[in-house]
């Protein structure tokens, strides 16, 4: 998300004719929009989360564009927890007191079972069609068997088809192409926050294309109502904003589960969802990256494309990838699910810069196909490990008296350590996580996802047992040493596995000093605020 707490910074307004938002400055000829010689008003869209990082460059190299500029900015400004964790790495023989990462969203628990799987002699194959240039969308084989594969998964309620998908190198890359396809320079998508915060990136960079918040809180209303919920009238809410600034909204990103709550919305929530977008001719980008990493059964999870009628399937466009379900987010798989025709062929054109090898298409389609090794090994276990995991470090907050948001899907929770900020603020928020990662641990702070409450920060869990039991033996180090506020933080739930939406009041925890540890964000983000340190997070 574009926006500065500190300072306000200029928006300029679309030159007559355009209904872009301008972005960079004229006399830096970027090639994208140029300012028009009527001045804006000043402008500080914060509440929405809309705002320009040009405004944030006091220079630039004289080797690169003003786009390169900004390209290059945001990895400067973004990567201080990442560079630092992998300075300093853990390693339980070599470098013991290292940095134990708690931040990036990678499953590190089924390693043994992949390299079996994927080590297999029906896995090596070379042949000429694998190394030639394929179809952009990818080979027909893999289409084919990612079909079949989000037939039987999604449950959807007619097979899905081959000319619907497109695979390319993540979901990275979908959300940039899908961004660059759908949208003109300046236009924006809603997006719940807090959210997956390296999306900034990925629709921004290539398209120049904004988010909006749609900013969720942790207040419990009534009975049934849950901490962070998102409702179609906030989603109302943040569009009429953004329209009322000037800004024009082309779509709606849901991710589900959610990152980084683990939220899983139900089927009667996603109809909900999708009938707003009609309603206001919005394209919804749906990111179930992590639909098979729901550990609990009673969690009761749907993929979008299991409805029985959507909304406006011409506008409805489905992300996966193996990087979470498969813990393979360095292998690069990812696919899009569109019965829009030229929306698929417009992202498979970008494809030309986002494909996959032969080799590895070929080993992702026998990986698909198998589904006696997915149902009846990899699953079963690879569930059973990271309910086992979740369980140690949930009791091991529990036990602390740390408040936390769980539904029992994805590798994260998200833990509340309000009561450890001396202040409320993001300031504070920051010093916090800089002690946890100077006692080394890493972990995600909330301003990184777009928390509007400072104070709270994501924890992975995904982790081998000796890793995470040392990292939460430093994050207790860093909690004991923190003084916490008299009355704790305001009164809210906590969200627990055991049921879709089962909670329990902050006042049944036992109020026991907790230690904390430090930890990394998996998030490629500048934190807007001065000073500012990066955190690199990975969905």
């Amino acid at each position: 998300m574009f926006t500065l707490p500190q300072k306000e910074f200029r928006m300029t307004t679309a030159c007559p004719g355009s209904d872009s938002i301008q972005d960079l400055p004229s006399n830096k000829g970027d090639g994208l929009e140029r300012e028009c010689s009527r001045k804006p008003d000043q402008k500080l869209l914060k509440f929405y989360g809309v705002g320009d990082p040009a405004a944030e460059l006091s220079s630039s190299s004289p080797y690169l564009s003003s786009r390169g500029s900004v390209i290059k900015w945001f990895w400067d400004s973004a990567e201080e927890g990442y560079r630092t964790y992998h300075m300093d790495e853990y390693d339980e023989d070599k470098n013991p007191s290292g940095i134990i990462n708690l931040g990036t969203s990678e499953n590190k628990l089924c390693f043994d079972l992949l390299s079996r799987r994927l080590s297999q002699s029906d896995m090596l194959q070379v042949e000429p069609a694998l190394l030639q240039y394929p179809d952009w969308r990818g080979h027909l084989f893999l289409r084919e068997e990612v079909a079949r594969f989000l037939s039987f998964y999604c449950r959807s309620p007619a097979p899905l088809k081959p000319e619907n998908v497109v695979v390319l190198n993540g979901c990275a890359s979908l959300f940039s192409a899908l961004a660059t396809v759908l949208c003109e320079a300046g236009e924006a998508f809603l997006i719940p926050a807090p959210y997956y915060g390296a999306i900034t990136q990925h629709v921004y960079l290539y398209g120049n294309v904004r988010l909006v918040c749609v900013y969720l809180d942790s207040e419990v209303t009534g009975l049934e109502t849950r901490p962070f919920q998102l409702t179609v009238e906030k989603l109302e809410m943040a569009l009429q904003g953004a329209n009322s600034e000037g800004v024009k909204v082309k779509g709606l990103i849901l991710i589900n589960p959610q990152n980084p709550l683990g939220d899983i919305y139900s089927p009667g929530e996603l109809q909900e969802y999708l009938e707003f977008a009609k309603r206001h001719e919005l394209h919804v980008m749906v990111d179930e990256v992590y639909m098979l990493s729901v550990f609990e059964e009673s969690a009761g999870y749907r993929s979008v494309l299991s409805l029985e009628r959507l909304p406006d399937p011409q506008r409805t466009h489905v992300m996966w990838a193996t990087s979470k379900d498969f813990g393979m987010s360095g292998l690069r798989f990812g696919t899009l699910y569109t019965e829009n025709r030229a929306v698929a062929t417009a992202v498979a054109s970008l494809c030309r810069y986002h494909g996959l090898s032969g080799l590895v298409q070929y080993q992702m389609a026998q990986l698909l196909r198998d589904h006696d090794w997915i149902n009846q090994v990899y699953l079963p276990e690879n569930h059973a490990r990271l309910k086992a995991a979740h369980t140690y470090v949930s009791e091991d907050l529990r036990a602390l008296g740390i408040p936390f948001v769980s539904r029992g899907a994805g590798f994260f929770i998200w833990v509340d350590l309000r009561k450890y900020l001396p202040e409320a603020t993001f300031e504070e928020e920051v010093l916090l996580w800089r002690r946890f990662l100077e006692n080394k641990v890493l972990l995600s702070f909330g301003k990184a996802f777009e928390c509007k409450e400072p104070g709270w920060f994501r924890l992975v869990f995904s982790d081998k047992t000796h890793r995470l039991h040392l990292g939460m033996q430093r994050v207790r180090q860093v909690l004991e040493g923190q003084p916490q506020l008299a009355d704790g933080a305001p009164p809210h739930q906590i969200q627990e596995p055991q049921g879709p939406h089962r909670q329990i009041p902050f006042s049944a925890l036992p109020l026991k000093k907790i230690p904390c540890s430090p930890g990394g964000s998996e998030m490629h983000l500048k934190l807007w605020s001065t000073p500012s340190p990066a955190i690199k997070t990975k969905q």
